[in-house]
This record gives structure tokens, C-alpha cells and sequence, in this order.
């Protein structure tokens, strides 16, 4: 497979770089300096696109690429890779699901702990020597909170686990009804937040779901409310988010994702009643290594003309 061309779309995993580079022809777009003249030059040879959830497959990128076969994306979201040009044009599509689950999952919770305990706060007040000076102020308790989720997938309802084991009782909000879970069911996202202390958003970003978190939803979670962002940026309307937050309408927020990674609102960094990480959920040693695996197998397999492990289109 050594003549096969793939090309990453972006600098995201060492690893998988390397063992890209052990077994195909790897491209690497954005070491170009014209992505326009790479493409022209290169577009013929690549057969395969590796992307991630900062650069995935575009209509553009796929149009670019006559003998395009298999996007295999280092991410389990798919918001980056053009669905409908791929069933076009018969490519396949794959993507990392299950193995980043549990990191993401305890993401979601410690931002929880993190805002309802003022966790980085009280780093702050330690470190600034403010502690000598009195005690810090009280925080709030994770423990026995009602948890919504807006999604109830794999990610969902692992948030969904580790919450009961702190004695949360958990409700949730998805497309259907599950039919393999107790927990209470909403049919929309507004009546979820009017029913929980704490709001975790961990859907698919889709046209429907784009700013599912609106102002409606921010108010109905209200002013004791914590809202929680595992899931993709454009899940939140994050001026009305801001806004809330700034106005004391809303207690607090733990995000991982925002709308405009890496360059985010700088009115997020004046709030001392947010937490804020760079995208980080899947981000530790063991599950990057197992995403770049999958990312790898699924490759040679289609090159092996053999059935794929992760398969979306």
C-alpha cells in the first residue's frame, strides 16, 4: 500500500502520522502554502483523506480529488465531512466511535465538578497567597444535582452512568425516545432544561441542532443553572450564552467546544463563572493512540477490499 496516496488535512496525532507515513503515500496539506496549487499538483494521487474535527472533507476537498475512495475521520463527530458529496460519489466514510467515549464522558463531569465547585477558582486563591487572608467563598454540590442531557447517545449515556454514581437523577432529551433506559424523556430541549439543575449538551451538530441551546433554553435552565458543553460549539448560541452568564441569568458553564476554535470569544475570558479547556475531551495519551489505530485499520482494510470497522457511508 506503500503507492497509495493519503492525505491528512492537518497536523492532529504524531502517532498517527507515523504509522500513516509506515504504510501509504502520505500528503500533508498544510505544510503547503497554497492549499489551490497543492491540490492541482497532488489531487490525482490521493486516494484517501484522513480529517479531524478542525479540518475534515468539504465539498471543495472532495471535488479536488478525482480518485478520492475513503474519508476516515480521527474524531467520532462528522460535522467536518460532507455527508451527501461523499454518498454521491460512492466514498467511504468512517470515523472513531466507542473508544473516546469514557474520555469524553469524564470531561463532562469534571466540568461539572470544576464550575459547581469553583475548582479553578480556588486554584487561584491558593496560588495568588489570597489564602492567608481568609477563607475562600462556599461553592455549590455536584452530588445529588438533576443532570439533562441533550443527547443520549454512546457519550450520553456514559455522562449519564458516572452521574448516578454521585446520586444525580438523570433526565434527557434526543431525537426518540430510547426504549432501553428509565430515565425521564423530554421532547424538547427547552422542557429538559426547565426540569435540571445542570444541562450537559453532548448531541451530533446537524442542521437541526445548531444552537439547540438558545435563549429560550439559557432561560429555562435559569439563574442557578449550570450548563455543560461536550459536544460541539454550535450547539450553543454563545452571545446569548454570554450574555446570560454576564448577567447572573445563568450560574455557570463548563465548555470544551466553542464556535470559533481557537480563536473564541474573548468575552469568555472576563467571566469568572465559566471553565474553559481547548477542546480537549478525547485528548489523553491511551485514547489518542486507539483513535489513530482505528483511523489506520479502517484504512487498510478498504485497500484490502475487506469489511470496515467503524463504517458510515
Amino acid at each position: 500500500m506503500e503507492n497509495v496516496g493519503v492525505l491528512m488535512t492537518c497536523s492532529m496525532s504524531t502517532y498517527l502520522e507515523q504509522e500513516l507515513e509506515k504504510r501509504f503515500k502520505l500528503f500533508r496539506l498544510w505544510e503547503s502554502s497554497s492549499k489551490a496549487q497543492f491540490l492541482a499538483g497532488f489531487g490525482e494521487s490521493i486516494r484517501a483523506v484522513v480529517g479531524d474535527t478542525k479540518v475534515g472533507a468539504d465539498a471543495e476537498l472532495i471535488n479536488s480529488l478525482p480518485r478520492l475512495e475513503i474519508v476516515s475521520s480521527y474524531s467520532v463527530g462528522l460535522d467536518k465531512i460532507d455527508l451527501n458529496k461523499c454518498r454521491e460519489r460512492g466514498i467511504r466514510v468512517t470515523n472513531t466511535p466507542d473508544v473516546l467515549t469514557d474520555d469524553v464522558a469524564d470531561v463532562a463531569i469534571g466540568l461539572a465538578l470544576a464550575t459547581l465547585r469553583k475548582i479553578c477558582l480556588a486554584d487561584g486563591f491558593v496560588r495568588s497567597g489570597q489564602w492567608r487572608n481568609g477563607d475562600f467563598e462556599l461553592a455549590n454540590k455536584f452530588s445529588g444535582k438533576s443532570i439533562g442531557i441533550v443527547g443520549l447517545g454512546r457519550i450520553g449515556t456514559a455522562i449519564a452512568k458516572r452521574a448516578q454514581a454521585f446520586g444525580c437523577s438523570i433526565s434527557y432529551h434526543s431525537r426518540s425516545k430510547k426504549q432501553n433506559t428509565n430515565y425521564k424523556y423530554y421532547p424538547n430541549a427547552v422542557d429538559l432544561a426547565a426540569n435540571c439543575e445542570v444541562l450537559v449538551v453532548a448531541c451530533a451538530l446537524t442542521n437541526e441542532t445548531r444552537h439547540i441551546v438558545n435563549q429560550e433554553v439559557i432561560d429555562a435552565l435559569g439563574p442557578k443553572g449550570v450548563l455543560i458543553n461536550i459536544g460541539r460549539g454550535p450547539l450553543i448560541d454563545e452571545p446569548k450564552l454570554i450574555s446570560a452568564l454576564s448577567e447572573g441569568r445563568l450560574a455557570g458553564a463548563g465548555l470544551d467546544v466553542f464556535e470559533n476554535e481557537p480563536d473564541i470569544n474573548e468575552s469568555f475570558f472576563r467571566l469568572q463563572n465559566v471553565v474553559l479547556l481547548p477542546h480537549v475531551g478525547t485528548d489523553t495519551v491511551e485514547t489518542s493512540k486507539a483513535m489513530a489505530d482505528l483511523v489506520v485499520a479502517n484504512l487498510e482494510l478498504h485497500f484490502l477490499k475487506k469489511p470496515l470497522l467503524t463504517p458510515v457511508v
